[in-house]
């Protein structure tokens, strides 16, 4: 539940149209108007909106994904939102990549597997997306659908825990503690 919430933030930051924007992006006026109609409760509007842009605007196609996910404005459709969700994320959009992979590891869509949810949450921790860091160290943590690498969770966990992701901190310190590192130098010689 913990995650979620944080999900929840990263949306919420998402419609209220933090993301750095072009300021001569044509689109700009409707998404903002998507982003103050989905403020006031007014989901099949704002879907409306956002749909009308989609094509043009990375946000509006997180948006769209994101709402029919949810069912907010539309039918509940999870197949459609994972298929939007990858449109924006092989745009390169990181919040797009980190719900994909979500869904992937929470096997809400067909063919849903770890092995597949660990390729978006890569992309997404690559860019410091803090629940994908998460989400991909406890992966890491498990061998879950990659090969397990307790030094590879425990730098994901220590990037998560910095940015504030719940339980990052403790998943952390309950990793075993790191082998002291040696080197490979040959043996001195005797004289």
């Amino acid at each position: 539940m913990r995650i979620a919430a944080a999900l929840v933030a990263c949306i919420c930051i998402s419609l209220a149209g933090a993301r750095a924007a072009d300021p001569e992006d044509p689109t700009k006026d409707t998404f903002d108007r998507g982003v103050a109609l989905y403020d006031a409760g007014k989901y099949e509007e704002a879907y409306k909106v956002f749909r009308s842009i989609e094509d043009e605007n990375v946000s509006a196609m997180h948006n769209v994904a994101w709402m029919r996910r949810k069912g907010q404005g539309t039918k509940k459709d999870l197949e459609g939102a994972a298929e939007m969700y990858k449109r924006a994320a092989m745009a390169g959009d990181p919040l797009s990549q980190a719900d994909l992979g979500e869904m992937l590891l929470k096997g809400e869509v067909v063919d849903a597997t770890p092995g597949a949810a660990a390729q978006w949450l890569t992309l997404a921790a690559a860019a410091h997306h803090p629940v994908a860091e998460f989400e991909l160290g406890e992966l890491y943590e498990t061998g879950n659908g990659v090969e397990k690498d307790l030094a590879i969770a425990r730098e994901l966990y220590r990037d998560a825990a910095a940015r504030g992701v719940p339980g990052a901190k403790e998943r952390l310190a309950a990793l075993p503690t790191a082998p002291p590192q040696t080197t490979n130098a040959a043996p001195a010689r005797k004289p």
